[in-house]
């Protein structure tokens, strides 16, 4: 084992994910330097280059944006910050007994550990669904979708086996959570704004797009009206909702459900579930761990049986003074990540405390929104409860608003600007899979 070159005497703040809570944990923690100690350092380690803006991924997936767009260089948002290093590897393990980050043949000593390491696709113990269902967690992700289903409907046009066809122009979302919903709305608009243009020999209007939920509504941590009327704008876009089913199986060429029937597809795209990433399994000794391998974290965000690890984002599972659990979401994240910097920054001045004499973490929940298409979208804030155009410029204009660089905020400005002037997917680009050859329509990864 190697062990990554560092001052033995200036302490080490290990961040492990550069998502959200990472990110907003490096930009707030400032820690202030000790009379003749070296400053601290923060090394920020995550297997990607770039911050990703999730919320914006089935934009990407939709041919809606360029995958750049929805990104920015770690190295360039923290650029300023000298006392930051950023190390593009993949943290394999961890060793809370000796505090030691492991990647690879590689391993690095903390003095405190964020673990911000976010989540992964679930597919509730049928991981062998995954080359036929891909999920969206990343940019890959994002363009092998686009890829697939471009390639589809390009080889759709080429051929004359009608059920080939219908199988090509058919495309099941599983999944009725936002992911879900985004994906089902965003491809029902491509298919009945864009496609139809597009296409000579094929009629785009028997495509079918499939949202398929396990539960009786969409949306179900929404309020009813707001599940209904995201039922109502998906239905106006041509989806077929089909709630209470669930997914037994999944194949190359079709889907089976467990009320007996079936759906021949070439296309399924997978929202349906997330779990915490394996990383965590490391602290199943000290900490309890939920189904999805959530942390059960302490009040102040803290590991259990380790007071120098603290647990962010996706992967933590909290529960606020109301007994409801905080969501998996941005906002979320950015929270606990300003949190444990404030609560780091505090140690640095004053000295270690235990985690019960530390600030508890408190969500302050801004809201829930949910795109559904162009002008649709459905927002739950308070009491407040919106549905349609208005929603969907307030969610517009959030989103902006979290994108990181001011160059991100132009870029999809124009480029959502142009999509709804024109109905252009100006991103309709099939990136093959490699340099040596383009993806073969209706062939898996």
């Amino acid at each position: 084992m190697i062990e990554q070159p560092t001052d033995p005497d200036r302490p080490n703040l290990v961040v492990i994910g550069g998502g959200f809570a990472g990110l907003a944990f490096c930009q707030n923690c400032k820690v202030p330097t000790r009379p003749n100690a070296p400053a601290p350092e923060i090394i920020l380690i995550d297997k990607q280059n770039h911050h990703l803006f999730q919320p914006l991924l089935y934009q990407v997936a939709m041919a809606g944006l360029a995958a750049t767009e929805i990104a920015a260089p770690l190295r360039a948002v923290l650029g300023k910050r000298q006392d930051i290093t950023c190390l593009m590897d993949e943290a394999t393990s961890i060793d809370p007994v000796n505090k030691k980050v492991v990647m690879g043949d590689r391993e690095i000593a903390y003095d405190y550990l964020v673990l911000a390491a976010g989540g992964r696709t679930s597919y509730f113990g049928n991981d062998h669904w995954e080359k036929h269902a891909p999920g969206l967690k990343t940019l890959h992700d994002a363009l092998r979708i686009r890829r697939r289903v471009l390639t589809a409907f390009e080889k759709a046009e080429t051929i004359l086996d009608t059920a080939e066809q219908e199988r090509l122009m058919t495309i099941v979302v599983v999944g009725g959570g936002p992911t879900g919903v985004e994906l089902a709305g965003a491809m029902g608009e491509l298919v009945q704004k864009v496609f139809h243009r597009d296409f000579r020999r094929i009629d785009v209007r028997t495509a079918r797009v499939i949202l398929i939920e396990s539960n009786e509504r969409l949306l179900k941590v929404y309020p009813e009206e707001l599940s209904a009327s995201a039922q109502r704008q998906l239905e106006q876009l041509g989806v077929e909702v089909r709630l209470g089913v669930r997914v037994s199986n999944v194949h190359d060429t079709h889907v089976e459900l467990n009320d007996g029937t079936s759906i021949q597809t070439r296309n399924v795209l997978w929202g349906a579930g997330v779990a915490a990433s394996p990383l965590t399994a490391a602290f199943a000794d000290s900490a309890e761990l939920d189904r999805g391998g959530r942390i059960k974290v302490n009040p102040d965000l803290s590991v259990p049986g380790h007071p120098e690890v603290f647990a962010v984002g996706d992967l933590v599972n909290l529960t606020t003074k109301d007994g409801d659990p905080v969501p998996g979401v941005a906002p979320a994240a950015l929270q606990m990540g300003k949190h444990v910097a404030k609560l780091v920054e505090h140690e640095f001045k004053h000295g270690k405390q235990p985690p019960e004499a530390r600030e508890a973490f408190e969500y302050w929940d801004k809201g829930s929104m949910a795109t559904i298409g162009r002008k649709r979208a459905v927002a739950w804030v308070g009491k407040l409860k919106i549905s349609g155009f208005f929603a969907w410029v307030a969610w517009l204009g959030i989103h902006l608003m979290f994108l990181v660089t001011f160059r991100n905020k132009v870029s999809v400005l124009v480029q959502w600007c142009y999509s709804y002037l024109a109905f252009r997917r100006g991103a309709r680009i099939i990136i093959p899979k490699n340099d040596d050859k383009p993806d073969q329509p209706g062939v898996r990864d």
